[in-house]
């Protein structure tokens, strides 16, 4: 006779129920005439009293002498018994042992288990976390083989109270939004399983209701409810197991009972209007472990029978066969495939705690109903368990020095640079024409700058541009009306009048610094710059010689320096404009080394030397004409009009000076701007007719021929001396 031996703790509603579990399916075995043919098989049960030296006693005592016996023996007592087990080669078939060292088919040849190994649980647990993007998470784990393999925070089951209270402020001081529990019901009372006590605990549905867990598959025994239901100490008189269960639920004593303590039960008592663990057949679990582990042992059996040679090659010794009906059993080494229930507490209508199954683990497949999932922040969406926020686009990922690589800090990208990824490691600079977006998350063109007639600065420059040009034709106007008098003839008027549109042609150019740079504008504007500029400090400086060769030069060497002097001969300036301009003449040109989401568009100088030429040449002129100036100042005042040319030579010269480092030093289209307003005011500085327009409108009286007689005879001289 082979028989199962299962020692279990008592008195555990749950652990009751696995034991009926395996004498129904003892018992259904014994009906079937096909499965183990003129064999009956049989059970014993013990009780370990909590220990597992009783346990591993109680099993041992099982099979001593006997020929062929299954034992099922809970957690606390696998590794013990194993070693001794595998020296009288017992088969050893677990329902309840997870360690994932029992695998090691070396070690445990004779072990084999209804349950899957913790690892699967383990790998599940991480593939949810990894599926939910959770990676920042807190981990209560037992201090046992279960649960040393995701150590962060673990409690002892011996010291329980202690432990879980410092537990509990370990998790209140974390940064976790996520905490997993990896530990057995005994601790945490199948916190992944079934407890309809623990949902009526008010401080337990506080915190349970949400939570998301991994459990034991469940499944169905046909006929188990009611053969459960069908109980009755009366038909079982020996059974102690039952009577105990009958005085605690129905508070009477049966007739098999010798409790003189409790009244005697008057026969009608029975478990169909009985709801408790061991009538409830919802979440048949570990219950269901069993009855797969009776029903393999007995495979077992019924291929040894068959193959009394154990040569296992045939296929009627090596195929699988049915357990029950609609489930296919084998095992892989000594273990069953994993298959698992995710559950979750959800809170009914009517404010209690029910369980919820919202998907199932099939070995590597996971099948979850995320919509079905109700979390503890009451909502459909999925916590975020991080330890950092994921950087959005447009910044960046800096780890944070002593914490985990999942724990950073997101740098907003630099100006010029983007990032166009989640959790981006690094950000990347634009191309040289573009720049970053606000966000920083694209780069686009960077937008076109230049000095514009919209811009205040352009209407200003402009306003003062062509208020000089207005003045200037102006006092043009007066002096030709008034070319007859003797203040406008004195000093040569053909000078003045040169002098006037030079002048003219000052204010004119600048205007061709503003607006849209092109290739005709770059070029003209330098060129009208370089000769205007050029012929009005000429004119300035002839005057000044006319003066000095009228009163103290003799008459051969003051015509020599009108010779070469003279703005007629004032040829340089053009020729270097030709042979620049022809040479390598100013381009529109971007200038992307100034940083920043505008680019200024600018004539760009390919050849500084030749705007260094045209601003030395000038140069060369003022500072001639201011030196001559200087010697002619202390003239007779009627005819001399030395001071008013050595003060504009000086402003003049003091702008140039001055506008060397403002122009370098100004950044984009301000530098155009610096450039236009010394064009302006050297223009304004060289204006020096003022005088002689308020002696010609407002004082008419001293235009006449006594106030410049001297002056006229002085005159004639000049007007000799220019026409050699």
């Amino acid at each position: 006779m082979t028989f199962f031996s299962f020692v279990f703790r008592s008195f555990e509603l749950n652990q009751l129920q696995n034991v009926y579990a395996m004498i129904y399916a003892v018992e259904e075995i014994n009906r079937n005439n096909r499965l183990l043919p003129g064999m009956k098989v049989g059970y014993q049960i013990f009780d370990n009293c909590l220990s597992a030296s009783w346990a591993l006693q109680a099993a041992l005592s099982s099979v001593g002498g006997e020929a062929t016996s299954c034992t099922f023996v809970n957690k606390s007592a696998t590794f013990k018994f194993n070693k001794q087990g595998n020296k009288k080669k017992v088969l050893f078939i677990s329902y309840w042992s997870t360690c994932p060292c029992l695998s090691d088919r070396r070690l445990y040849p004779n072990f084999f288990r209804t349950i899957p190994s913790d690892i699967y649980q383990a790998r599940t647990l991480a593939r949810l976390a990894k599926h939910f993007k959770w990676t920042w998470i807190g981990a209560v784990v037992m201090q046992d083989d279960y649960g040393l393999g995701a150590i962060k925070v673990t409690v002892r089951g011996e010291n329980i109270v202690t432990d879980a209270r410092e537990a509990a402020l370990t998790i209140q001081a974390s940064t976790a939004k996520v905490i997993i529990i990896f530990a057995w019901f005994s601790v945490v009372r199948e916190l992944f399983v079934t407890s309809s006590d623990l949902f009526q605990h008010p401080a337990t549905s506080r915190v349970a209701c949400g939570v998301f867990g991994v459990a034991i598959r469940s499944s169905t025994i046909d006929g188990f409810e009611a053969y459960i239901r069908g109980l009755h100490p009366s038909q079982r008189p020996d059974n102690e197991f039952l009577r105990e269960y009958w005085e605690k639920e129905f508070g009477c004593a049966p007739v098999s009972s010798s409790s003189a303590s409790l009244p005697p039960c008057n026969g009608t008592e029975s478990l169909y209007g009985v709801h408790s663990r061991f009538t409830d057949m919802s979440q048949l679990r570990v219950t269901y472990n069993v009855y797969l582990a009776v029903y393999a042992a007995a495979h077992a059996l019924h291929s040894l029978l068959s193959c009394p040679n154990t040569d296992t090659s045939t296929s009627n010794c090596s195929s699988p066969h049915q357990v029950t009906p609609g489930e296919r059993f084998y095992f892989q080494g000594g273990d069953i495939p994993a298959k698992y229930d995710l559950v979750n507490w959800q809170k009914s209508p009517e404010g209690s705690l029910r369980l919820s199954l919202i998907g199932k683990v099939d070995g590597f497949d996971i099948d979850l109903n995320e919509t079905g999932i109700q979390w503890s922040t009451g909502s459909s969406q999925v916590p975020v368990a991080v330890c950092s926020v994921s950087c959005a686009p447009g910044t960046r990922k800096a780890e944070k020095k002593g914490k985990p690589s999942c724990c950073f800090d997101c740098i907003t990208c630099a100006s010029g640079e983007i990032s166009n990824k989640t959790d981006s490691l690094n950000c990347h600079r634009c191309p040289p024409e573009y720049w970053s977006n606000a966000k920083g998350t694209a780069c686009i063109p960077r937008q076109q700058d230049f000095l514009s007639l919209d811009e205040t600065l352009g209407i200003t420059l402009t306003t003062v541009a062509v208020s000089g040009a207005v003045v200037t034709a102006a006092v043009f106007v007066v002096f030709l009306y008034y070319r007859q008098t003797p203040m406008v003839r004195a000093n040569n008027s053909e000078l003045s009048f040169l002098l006037l549109v030079s002048l003219k042609l000052c204010f004119l150019c600048s205007l061709v610094f503003i607006g849209r740079p092109s290739v005709w504008s770059c070029r003209f504007q330098q060129a009208a710059f370089g000769i205007s500029f050029v012929l009005s400090i000429s004119c300035l400086q002839v005057k000044t010689m006319v003066v000095l060769a009228a009163f103290r030069s003799t008459r051969p060497v003051a015509g020599m320096f009108v010779k070469w002097f003279g703005p007629r001969n004032q040829r340089g300036s053009i020729i270097i404009c030709v042979v620049w301009l022809s040479v390598s003449p100013p381009e529109p040109h971007l200038d992307l080394s100034v940083q920043g989401p505008t680019v200024t568009l600018e004539c760009a100088m390919e050849s500084v030397l030749g705007f260094s030429l045209v601003l030395g040449y000038i140069g060369l002129l003022a500072c001639t004409c201011l030196l001559l100036a200087f010697l002619a100042r202390k003239l007779p005042d009627n005819f001399n009009e030395a001071k008013l040319i050595t003060f504009s030579m000086l402003i003049f010269c003091a702008v140039w000076v001055a506008f060397v480092p403002a122009y370098v030093s100004s950044p984009g289209k301000y530098s155009v701007a610096v450039e236009i307003f010394a064009i302006l005011a050297s223009s304004y500085g060289l204006f020096i007719f003022a005088p002689k327009c308020y002696i010609i409108l407002f004082k008419p009286e001293k235009n006449s021929k006594r106030h410049s007689a001297h002056a006229r005879d002085k005159y004639n001289v000049t007007l000799r001396l220019y026409s050699l």
